[in-house]
């Protein structure tokens, strides 16, 4: 493509710019709700994403040994679980470790040493998977090792943790892909209202012989350019907002929201070629109808 057509196209966009002021302002304005929702819905998700993530890796396998074991047969039983594939860590849990935890949970008010005398809790391995999902197989090989006599990891309450966190990343996923599908639809029903207003300029051009590209060009141009100010303007009130989020939240230990400045410069950069991605989409929906008569 010839400069100087380049720089022709580029102006006329701008000049389109600013005779349709007030259709410009409305198809900005579309862009910047239409994303605004959609990173919402992005930082909604991956912050429940974060959240089941956290979840899954809290969830781990608790081995209850033979009080009988020697202390050689102890070390032996946890290199041999170690050695299982897929087992991430093994820590040994001596009976009076388990104890002054069980205490803690109590306060200081309550001696639980002098209450029941000799110490009933037995050794035990506390056993992390690298996978999460891996936990039932692993559980199953470390229940037969010899020493061990139970196995515990939250049996029906974890596969059924599993099993919402699979379906509360497929309906995320969905939701995005409805929200993105939706503002398509809106970006491209307002740039249609700003190419309707310039449909006999369209239509005189293709009577003197000009393309369909030479005419699609300047209004690529322009969509880029809205798009891309709608953009900008939903990733500015969705950054402010996040961030007010952020230090509001910052006490509440329970609740602790995704604040990784790379991801989310990542999501908000994303977010950007969306927008202009969505634009482009919706300039070539919108004039196809014109360009087709």
């Amino acid at each position: 493509m010839k400069p100087s057509r380049i720089v022709y196209f580029i102006r006329e966009a701008f000049r389109s710019l600013a005779r349709n002021r007030l259709l410009s302002i409305a198809t900005i304005s579309t862009v910047a709700i239409s994303i605004l929702i959609l990173g919402i819905a992005v930082l909604m998700t991956i912050n429940a994403g974060s959240f089941m993530n956290r979840l899954e890796s809290d969830v781990q396998i608790v081995a209850f040994l033979d009080k009988s074991l020697s202390s050689s047969e102890l070390s032996e039983i946890q290199e041999e679980i170690e050695s299982l594939e897929g087992v991430k860590s093994v820590r040994f849990v001596s009976q009076d470790e388990a104890l002054k935890k069980l205490q803690k949970s109590y306060g200081t008010d309550y001696d639980l040493k002098d209450t029941i005398g000799k110490n009933p809790l037995p050794n035990t391995l506390d056993i992390k998977a690298r996978d999460p999902h891996k936990v039932p197989t692993i559980a199953r090989q470390v229940d037969k090792t010899y020493g061990v006599y139970k196995v515990n990891y939250g049996q029906g309450v974890v596969e059924r943790l599993f099993n919402v966190t699979r379906w509360v990343r497929v309906i995320s996923l969905g939701f995005i892909v409805l929200l993105a599908a939706g503002a398509v639809f809106l970006i491209a029903t307002t740039i249609r209202l700003a190419i309707f207003s310039r449909r006999k300029e369209i239509y005189l051009m293709k009577l003197i012989g000009a393309t369909n590209w030479f005419i699609r060009w300047p209004f690529f141009i322009e969509g880029i350019i809205l798009a891309g100010l709608g953009g900008l303007l939903a990733i500015a009130l969705l950054a402010a907002g996040y961030g007010s989020l952020i230090n509001r939240m910052g006490t509440l230990v329970f609740i602790t929201l995704v604040t990784d400045s790379a991801l989310l410069l990542n999501i908000y950069l994303g977010l950007l070629g969306t927008a202009v991605i969505l634009g482009i989409l919706g300039t070539f929906i919108s004039l196809n109808r014109f360009l087709d008569v």
